[in-house]
């Protein structure tokens, strides 16, 4: 690691380390906080809405992110994501209305996206190619801390004071590193390696972009009641996604053209069949099998730990190690995570095997994620890591939505059927072996020459 704190870099990578650990503890520790601002809020029926508008804008945020860094450099929109990103948590701290949090939330978002984005596009322009792998595993070592104490000390907060106090305190602990990080990018020292350019790489639209982000949070919403109005609000998201995700993505995306196209499609997959588990699977363990709380805390913590050591191990291989044989690796990992779920809901198993997936499925994304980005970046047209960074975070998003949506549908089918918990269950794990083996055979579709 002596190369990545050397002189040049320390003082970015201390900012960039503080900035991902922030938000992480930010994106983690509010989700327990969530179902009391929205009873205490009178406003329980559009949970959905709150719960996902932040990965909804997030969307808007990736593409205004990369945009803006490919133009002007990355630690202009990281600085502004950082700064928003402290306004919005007032904001919803302060709320008077479900409305008012639902909007504090999805403006958090679109600052969430911009710094995902900012990041990886820094890291693409200004560190050599050496050092990038050990740099972004860094990053996603900075929310291992978060996901280990966030929850459980954002639960207590709201338990011992109130769910606003959990949102003030965030925005306290943000605003310090938010200006310390504005300060060290506008050094002359911390300067991007490369200069933008122009190439004939299209741009994607920053109203496709909230087209998007609007047809996400819509279904968002649909999904909080089965009457006509919410039936009519979530085909209208759908409508929307349809006619509008192809222009976020590069050309050749849905058919894993070669190169980054294969990379953003390969990402979205991943991303999908990991956090499907974590949502389905927490789900199947307290409602199917009243599994107690702190072992499905456990689960997430052994989750997060492996994620953290496969992605460390990762930064460590040699130089020449192809990476697209890394996410051949971590998508068959994932695979087998899909069959260790899909075992464990079947009658009778003990709860660990179920639990022991998300730790399964965290190990292989620890050798996606990483590999994915490295691979992103050198596929990324010159001066456009930016346009890279910002189709990646884009598809992951969707990839989250997209996957869990037709999962549950999949389990809520089988319910509607007259089969049991298991059967539903076993049904939805069964369907996320499709983008999990799909990846492991399109991997060499993403290969850098």
């Amino acid at each position: 690691m002596e190369g990545l704190f050397s002189r040049t870099y320390r003082a970015a990578t201390a900012g960039f380390a503080a900035v991902m650990f922030l938000t992480g503890l930010a994106a983690l520790a509010v989700v327990p906080t969530l179902p009391t601002a929205v009873r205490d809020l009178d406003g329980v029926e559009l949970f959905p809405l709150v719960a996902g508008c932040f990965v909804a804008a997030s969307l808007l945020g990736g593409v205004l992110g990369g945009h803006w860094a490919d133009r002007s450099g990355a630690h202009r929109p990281l600085a502004v994501g950082m700064v928003l990103a402290v306004l919005t948590l007032l904001v919803s701290a302060a709320s008077g209305s479900v409305w008012q949090l639902a909007a504090g939330r999805f403006v958090d978002g679109v600052a969430g996206g911009m710094i995902a984005v900012s990041i990886n596009a820094a890291i693409g322009q200004a560190y050599p190619d050496r050092l990038q792998p050990r740099a972004l595993a860094l990053m996603s070592a900075c929310w291992i801390i978060p996901s280990l104490v966030g929850p459980p000390l954002a639960g207590l907060a709201a338990e011992w004071w109130s769910w606003r106090a959990v949102f003030y305190g965030l925005a306290a602990l943000t605003a310090l590193p938010a200006l310390a990080v504005v300060a060290v990018l506008r050094r002359r020292s911390w300067q991007p390696a490369s200069v933008p350019v122009q190439d004939d790489t299209p741009r994607p639209s920053l109203m496709v972009a909230l087209a998007v982000s609007a047809g996400a949070a819509l279904g968002q919403y649909g999904a909080s009641g089965w009457d006509t109005r919410h039936l009519l609000f979530a085909a209208a998201g759908l409508a929307l996604l349809v006619l509008f995700v192809s222009q976020l993505l590069p050309t050749g995306t849905w058919r894993a053209a070669r190169g980054l196209p294969a990379t953003v499609l390969l990402r979205g997959l991943s991303s999908g069949v990991f956090f499907t588990l974590e949502a389905l699977v927490p789900l199947m363990l307290v409602t199917g099998r009243d599994v107690a709380p702190v072992v499905t805390g456990l689960a997430f913590t052994g989750a997060a730990l492996a994620w953290a050591a496969a992605s460390w191990v990762q930064g460590r291989l040699p130089q020449r190690t192809p990476r697209h044989r890394l996410v051949v690796v971590g998508a068959s990992v994932q695979a087998a995570a899909v069959v260790l779920a899909a075992v464990g809901s079947l009658p009778g198993m003990p709860p660990v095997i179920a639990a022991s997936s998300m730790v399964v499925a965290a190990s292989g994304m620890g050798l996606l994620a990483p590999s994915l980005t490295v691979l992103s970046l050198t596929h990324a047209p010159h001066g456009r890591q930016g346009y890279a960074s910002s189709a990646m975070q884009t598809n992951q998003n969707l990839g989250q939505i997209l996957v869990l949506g037709v999962a549950s549908a999949v389990f809520n089918a089988f319910l509607s059927a007259g089969s049991n918990d298991h059967a539903g269950y076993a049904a939805a794990f069964g369907l996320l072996l499709v983008p999990g083996i799909l990846a492991a055979v399109l991997a060499t579709r993403a290969r850098s020459s």
